[in-house]
């Protein structure tokens, strides 16, 4: 059977892309079996009470995986990150997990998270500016997992 139309777009509603995502999800189920997935944030607000920076990842198959981390410009040197970090970390050991993953561009970043234990797993370096894509992993200590 060949394939109906197709067509590259930058739009995908909803509905669509749960067409596309659901069969994908039924079948790594069936081979995988569940994920376990579970959302995970951390909030950081400013004087005013606003939210303005933070973490939001989530945990799934034993392992934390850290979508955003930022910290406001006015607040970066005063160890914030780390205290991100190691908030999920341990929210992620009570789950279970044996270690966590992150990627990142930015060269600042990338000294942070070697500053608390992750090591470098992967890199793709021919991103428009010159930039380098990382990716890092930190396992866990049995004792801590």
């Amino acid at each position: 059977m060949a394939p109906q139309k197709l067509k590259v777009t930058k739009v995908l509603s909803k509905k669509d892309r749960k067409k596309i995502a659901d069969p994908l999800i039924a079948y790594n189920v069936a081979r995988f079996g569940e994920s376990g997935r579970e959302k995970l944030a951390i909030r950081l607000r400013g004087d005013d009470g606003e939210i303005n920076g933070g973490l939001v990842g989530y945990t799934a198959r034993d392992w934390l995986y850290i979508e955003m981390l930022f910290i406001p410009e006015e607040m970066r040197g005063k160890g914030l990150a780390g205290t991100l970090l190691q908030m999920a970390e341990d929210e992620a050991k009570r789950r279970g997990c044996i270690g966590a993953f992150i990627d990142t561009m930015s060269p600042d970043a990338l000294g942070v998270y070697r500053r608390y234990g992750y090591e470098t797993i992967g890199s793709l370096g021919e991103f428009a500016g010159g930039h380098t894509f990382t990716w890092l992993k930190k396992r866990f200590q049995p004792s801590e997992a």
